[in-house]
């Protein structure tokens, strides 16, 4: 009779190890093409940059891996992209937290909608980097300045995909709550919000993106640290290595956040069928 639970258990935990491995397994054949794909573009760029551009003023990735070595190891690079990521991150959550509320504000009520678009169409065609002088005029030289370059840049997608979003709702799901005796809140908060979570993800991630164009213009303003200040200084003292170096980690920090943002969506909001 003690062998029966024994037996189950037994199975049960070679199920769950089976389950493990294959789980493993998929996350590694799903990182083969990103793998491949970047392994041809740094042969392209070594083979562009040794036999037919040849020179100095277009290292090869080789050097440029061997310079990123160097600065990892004095500590420079890391205290660069821990400059630039604490300022991307503060400032793409403030972006966000305050362009949410604003697009639901805008695609709920007609009259939010005609009062406060004005603005944002008109804010939005402002480019960040127009708007440096006006940072550092308002807020000084200090990290203020540089997070509301990347509020500022944030902001406005995030409103225009989530006032998208409460737009695109089918009339007949909200009927038909309506006739389940569903108030204005409840309709708000169990029909129009759940179905916005797509494009207010979407628009997010669009910002992100967005963090990362505008961090290194908001770094060229009296940084002491960041990657931003690694492509100035490079740019002063012609430190070719260098440049290349700070591109490369902003090319591969900005599609490591996008994958971790990916894969909470797919995490944490699969029940909303998002679109990433």
């Amino acid at each position: 009779m003690t062998d029966i639970p024994s037996s189950a258990s037994s199975t049960a935990q070679t199920t769950s190890g089976r389950s493990a491995l294959s789980k493993l397994f998929g996350a590694v054949v799903a990182t083969v093409p990103y793998l491949v794909s970047f392994g041809a573009l740094f042969l392209t760029w070594h083979v562009v940059s040794i036999y037919i551009v040849q020179s100095v003023l277009f290292p090869s990735p080789v050097a440029v891996f061997a310079k990123a070595a160097t600065l990892i190891a004095n500590g420079t690079l890391i205290d660069n992209i821990l400059a630039s990521l604490q300022r991307i991150m503060i400032g793409f959550f403030l972006g966000s937290a305050l362009g949410i509320p604003i697009g639901l504000m805008i695609g709920s009520f007609k009259v939010a909608r005609k009062l406060i678009e004005p603005w944002t169409e008109f804010l939005r065609f402002i480019p960040a980097v127009a708007m440096i002088t006006i940072a550092v005029i308002w807020f000084g030289i200090g990290e203020e300045s540089k997070i509301f370059l990347i509020v500022y840049t944030t902001i406005f997608i995030v409103i225009l995909n989530t006032a998208a979003g409460v737009a695109s709702i089918a009339p007949n799901k909200l009927r038909a709550a309506q006739s389940l005796g569903a108030n204005k809140w409840q309709l708000f908060a169990l029909v129009a919000l759940p179905a916005t979570v797509p494009f207010i993800l979407t628009g997010m991630r669009l910002a992100m993106a967005n963090s990362f164009t505008t961090i290194v213009a908001a770094e060229f303003v009296s940084a002491q640290f960041g990657l931003g200040v690694m492509l100035w200084n490079g740019r002063m003292f012609m430190l070719i290595d260098e440049i290349f170096t700070a591109l490369v980690m902003l090319g591969l920090l900005g599609f490591t956040a996008d994958r971790i943002f990916r894969f909470g969506i797919y995490r944490f909001a699969r029940r909303y069928t998002p679109v990433a």
